[in-house]
């Protein structure tokens, strides 16, 4: 997960709305669920500011830039300079930065405003971004990278639903990924995001409503990925820039939760403004990592960072640990016993049981 990543430096938090959207910017979707909530997300951030294509380039100087002057690359560790490392032509790992669509352009037939929409093009190392071509996001056991410094790799399908080729993102960058298939199914709903091959992410019927929708495949990789990855200071912030030359925002990135209304755990509940921020978690939203543990163990809810009470009891019944927590933040349990445990989470009216092991 990104928020515990030492290279970069940042911790992510994930709040309900972190980014500074204007008041009001979601009040048309408030209330609504289904099939009306999903057109609601649509109406407000479509029609958006088209900054070209080489309005790409001037917009990383303010969306994709590090605190180091350096350019964020999800793709490699390299240390590339704003305008001075942009690609032109490359032959090696780190020798230039280009602009990557995650979702290629040959599935949209290179048709504008999607191909230079910046919530979905980010700049990479202009090798790996070749590397990747026109292969869908998934999962591989045994992927392979033609550089130390790449981030992701290639390799065969081991996420159910696809069995070709795929390109795996680093962990820490899943979520913006996800978030980015998210934005793009509902911004483009009235468009044909599946024309090109190998696209197992979007589907498209002309007589349907919504017309492009994402794959079962692609939710289930995609919601897992947004789950396990939450929104970051990183997103955040490029949201905020985006929006500043776009005039459009990304929903999944101000209001998470809003991906389970609309595909996950909350399909047909309706969605409301006032609730977002006392939203009860679900045993499916809600992961405990390391498993197994050793030290300590997180009790993690994409979708808040407030306290919860929580209780450890052994195979016996036995309360051995008890406490409150915070979501994101580690409980230590290192003089807990090595063995099997049930972790008892109190949130709310919500209860939630996980099962750990502990290894000394």
């Amino acid at each position: 997960m990104k928020k515990y990543s030492l290279f970069w430096g940042f911790i992510a938090v994930s709040l309900f709305a972190l980014a500074s959207e204007p008041n009001g910017y979601y009040q048309d979707a408030d209330n609504k669920a289904s099939a009306e909530l999903r057109r609601a997300l649509t109406d407000i951030i479509d029609d958006h500011t088209d900054i070209g294509y080489k309005g790409l380039w001037t917009l990383y100087g303010t969306s994709d830039r590090r605190k180091d002057n350096k350019i964020w690359d999800m793709y490699s560790t390299c240390d590339f300079t704003y305008q001075t490392n942009q690609c032109g032509n490359y032959t090696n790992v780190c020798d230039c930065y280009n602009r990557e669509h995650s979702v290629p352009q040959s599935w949209f037939g290179e048709q504008l405003p999607m191909k230079s929409d910046a919530f979905h093009i980010y700049p990479t190392d202009g090798k790996v971004n070749a590397e990747r071509g026109n292969l869908p996001y998934g999962e591989c056991n045994n992927g392979t990278t033609i550089s130390s410094k790449q981030l992701g790799k290639k390799g065969a399908s081991s996420f159910p639903g696809y069995s070709g080729t795929v390109f795996e993102p680093d962990d820490q960058y899943k979520g913006d990924f996800a978030r980015s298939y998210f934005y793009m199914a509902i911004r483009y709903a009235d468009n044909n995001l599946s024309k090109g091959s190998g696209n197992i992410s979007f589907s498209y019927n002309s007589s349907a409503t919504p017309k492009t929708d994402l794959t079962a495949y692609a939710i289930n990789l995609f919601l897992k990925w947004h789950r396990n990855d939450p929104v970051s200071d990183k997103e955040t912030s490029r949201n905020d820039a985006v929006y500043a030359l776009q005039n459009n925002r990304n929903p999944f990135i101000d209001i998470p939760i809003l991906a389970e209304y609309i595909w996950g755990n909350r399909v047909g509940q309706t969605w409301s403004l006032n609730a977002s921020s006392i939203e009860e978690p679900l045993a499916e939203e809600l992961i405990v990592y390391p498993i197994p543990a050793k030290d300590h163990i997180t009790v993690d809810y994409t979708y808040d960072n407030s306290e919860f009470d929580y209780e450890l009891f052994n195979l016996s019944a036995m309360v051995v640990a008890s406490g409150k927590g915070t979501f994101g933040n580690i409980i230590d349990i290192s003089s807990i016993s090595e063995g099997f445990y049930l972790l008892r989470i109190k949130k709310n009216n919500s209860l939630i049981i996980k099962k750990i092991t502990i290894i000394k």
